[in-house]
């Protein structure tokens, strides 16, 4: 080893001893390659070109800007042609967000992301906001007092009749994601009204949204985004909306061409000889909703402890359309609910039944009835027992 010169001793050592050339790129094309590696290491991971819009974290979104803006370069692709295996440079969409029109400040605004007032270099990143945090101030924005909150109230209260009376249903949301004017929603356990939807706006991704006014039951509103409130209400489990009153004709004699007949209320009157029954023959009804036919349903009463274990006679019948016969029946159980028949007989087999859908309510009421569920009045009344009257 004391025979081997200097460069004997590198070369034994597998030390390669030949000067390093001096770069020939300017600071310029370095940055240009350094910031399309990070591009690729991001392809790499996710198999995938980085994207535009909130679900990316900041550095996808810092990624998706910075390869927007090679692509506009022609040095940059002659610069990464050997590097750019994947062809990022030449297949994903540009954004529509008009990089060119925004400052630095802006920009980076955009991206959630803002410096300290001293710093003179953008690129350190002084504070960095996630998107969830971004999402989250915007979901909440500012509450404040509704001064014209006696407006709403009357709505508010309205609506929870409504709801009480079956009229209308808090279904979840996400089967119907749509925001108008004058919907109702539940969310974060407040049940809010959608009182104006502004213009159209374009985001920041390119997507339409529009500012809302959003008026809460506790008094106050919120200017928040459409879909602002969106995901507000998918991320909420017991987000729901609810569904309006106008349910298209309910009833009628002839189906509409886009109707769907699923069914008839029917109305009878027992031909029972107990004693009851018969004092009372002329007030005592049963309301049913069938999705066959009225007489195929009847046709073995005497036999049935539903019907009395009696003939039945059919004293009027409504065509239904597009509407829940489970829910109507609901309707009239919680509209007539205190006058419904208190009676127990026994079936043929001897056994204990107390039949259900029995009402002591006059024909010309259930009529009223039915006409207000078509109008969407029902849940503005009550039956009065004293008077045998549908009441305000």
């Amino acid at each position: 080893m004391a025979d081997l010169d200097d460069d004997e001793l590198l070369d034994a050592l597998g030390v390669d001893a030949t000067p390093l050339k001096a770069s020939s790129r300017t600071p310029r094309e370095e940055r240009i390659i350094a910031g399309f590696e990070d591009i690729l290491r991001f392809h790499q991971a996710h198999g995938r070109a980085p994207k535009h819009g909130e679900a990316g974290d900041i550095f996808e979104r810092l990624y998706a800007v910075r390869l927007d803006q090679l692509r506009k370069l022609p040095e940059a692709r002659l610069l990464l042609a050997d590097l750019d295996a994947p062809g990022l440079l030449g297949t994903a969409k540009p954004s529509n967000l008009d990089i060119d029109a925004l400052g630095e400040d802006a920009l980076l605004a955009e991206l959630g992301v803002t410096t300290e007032p001293e710093a003179d270099d953008i690129t350190v990143l002084r504070h960095v906001r996630s998107s969830a945090e971004i999402r989250a101030a915007e979901e909440v924005a500012d509450r404040t007092p509704c001064k014209d909150f006696e407006r709403f109230q009357p709505l508010f209260e309205q609506v929870e009749r409504e709801l009480a009376s079956g009229v209308r249903k808090a279904l979840p949301f996400g089967r119907d994601a749509s925001v108008f004017n004058g919907n109702y929603f539940i969310v974060g356990g407040q049940l809010a009204y959608v009182a104006d939807v502004g213009d159209t706006i374009k985001a920041p991704n390119g997507e339409s949204d529009a500012r809302l006014r959003v008026i809460y039951f506790n008094g106050t509103e919120s200017n928040l985004l459409r879909r602002s409130l969106q995901r507000a209400l998918y991320k909420d489990e017991t987000g729901r909306r609810l569904s309006d009153t106008d349910m298209g004709p309910l009833f009628g004699s002839e189906a509409e061409p886009d109707d769907i007949e699923s069914g008839t209320i029917y109305v009878l009157r027992s031909l029972s000889d107990n004693p009851y029954v018969a004092k009372n023959r002329q007030v005592l009804h049963k309301i049913g909703v069938t999705g066959s036919k009225v007489e195929t349903r009847i046709a073995s009463a005497s036999k049935d402890a539903t019907y009395l274990l009696a003939d039945v006679e059919v004293v009027a019948t409504y065509k239904l359309h597009n509407l829940n016969r489970t829910r109507l029946e609901n309707i009239f159980h919680r509209l007539f609910g205190a006058a419904q028949l208190d009676l127990t007989i026994e079936d043929r087999f001897g056994n204990p039944v107390k039949p259900r859908e029995w009402f002591l309510v006059p024909l010309n009421v259930i009529d009223e009835a039915v006409q207000r569920i078509r109008d969407g009045s029902i849940s503005k009344v009550h039956y009065d027992l004293g008077t045998a009257r549908l009441t305000f």
